[in-house]
C-alpha cells in the first residue's frame, strides 16, 4: 500500500513538473488594430491542449510537436490601443501575456463615383444584406483543420490599396477596407493561399466572383472581383493551387483582385497574416 501511495505521489509530482516548466512566447507582441499573431506553448509535458483568450474571444490551438502547440490570434479594427492581456492556461497552471496594440493611423481614400455606384435601389440593398448575413453565418462555422505551414498572398504584385484604408466616396458614404487590393491584369492567375475547401464560388453584388476558402479552425481567406473561378464547392485545394483569374467584376473600378482573411470572425490584415511564421 505504501509503494502505491509512492508511486501516485511521483506521478503527480511529475505532471506539476511539467506544468511548472512549460513556457509561452507570443509573436508579435507589438501590433496594429486589424493584425494577426501567434502564441508558442513549448516544454508540453501532456497531449492537453492550451486554452487561451483575448477580449473574451477565444485562440485555437494546434500541435507544432510533441512538446509544442501554436496559436493563431488577432485584434479588430477597432481595438483600443494600448495593452491588453491575454489569458493562457495550461492544466492548472495559467499566465497572461501582454499585447501591444499600436495607435496606428490608416490612409483616407476621396473617391467620386456615379450615383448608382454609391447609392444602391432597394432590390440592391435587399440582396446585399442578404449576402452579408450568409457570410457572416459562413465566419461563424467551426472545422477541422486543413492549412499547412504558413498563409501566402495569392498574387505577385504591389498593393494598391491596403487594409485598413477609409474610403470616402462623393464625401457622403464612408466605408473601412477590410481586405487588401492587389494589383494585376485581367486573366492573371490567382493562388490559393493555404490548403483548404471551397465553401463558396459565386457572383456576390459587391465582390462579383467570388471564392471562399475555409482553412479550417475558423479560418478563411477571400478572393474577390475575378473574372472567372475554377473550383467549385467542396473541392480541397493545396497552396498555390489555381483557383481563378483576375478581373473586375462586381464593385469595381478595374482589374485587380480583393483579398482578405478572416480568423474567428475578425478581418485581418492579409499582410500581417502572410508574415506569422507557422
Amino acid at each position: 500500500m505504501g509503494l502505491a501511495l509512492l508511486i501516485s505521489a511521483l506521478c503527480v509530482l511529475t505532471g506539476y513538473s511539467y506544468a511548472d516548466a512549460f513556457q509561452a512566447s507570443l509573436l508579435p507582441s507589438r501590433i496594429n488594430p486589424g493584425d494577426a499573431f501567434l502564441i508558442k506553448v513549448s516544454g508540453v509535458g501532456t497531449s492537453e491542449i492550451p486554452a487561451a483568450s483575448l477580449n473574451g474571444v477565444g485562440i485555437v490551438f494546434n500541435s507544432c510537436g510533441e512538446t509544442c502547440f501554436v496559436g493563431i490570434g488577432a485584434v479588430g479594427l477597432e481595438t483600443k490601443p494600448g495593452r491588453h492581456m491575454i489569458h493562457l492556461r495550461m492544466g492548472e497552471k495559467s499566465m497572461q501575456l501582454p499585447l501591444l496594440v499600436k495607435d496606428a493611423r490608416f490612409p483616407t481614400l476621396l473617391l467620386t463615383l456615379p450615383k448608382e455606384k454609391v447609392f444602391l435601389s432597394p432590390e440592391d440593398t435587399e440582396r446585399a444584406e442578404r449576402e452579408e448575413e450568409q457570410l457572416r453565418l459562413l465566419w461563424m462555422t467551426m472545422t477541422d483543420r486543413l492549412w499547412e505551414g504558413s498563409f501566402w498572398l495569392p498574387l505577385e504584385h504591389s498593393i494598391s490599396t491596403a487594409f485598413g484604408t477609409k474610403r470616402m466616396m462623393n464625401r457622403k458614404v464612408t466605408s473601412i477596407h477590410k481586405g487588401v487590393d492587389i494589383r494585376g491584369k485581367e486573366g492573371d492567375r490567382v493562388a490559393a493561399s493555404n490548403r483548404g475547401r471551397v465553401v463558396l464560388a459565386e457572383e456576390l453584388f459587391f465582390g462579383g466572383n467570388t471564392v471562399i476558402l475555409d482553412h479550417g479552425q475558423g479560418i478563411f481567406t477571400i478572393y474577390m472581383h475575378l473574372s472567372s473561378f475554377n473550383v467549385k464547392p467542396d473541392d480541397l485545394v493545396s497552396t498555390g493551387d489555381v483557383i481563378g483569374s483576375v478581373g473586375s467584376s462586381g464593385r469595381s473600378s478595374g482589374p485587380h483582385l480583393h483579398f482578405g482573411v478572416k480568423v474567428l470572425g475578425i478581418s485581418v490584415n492579409p499582410v500581417s497574416f502572410a508574415k506569422l511564421r507557422l
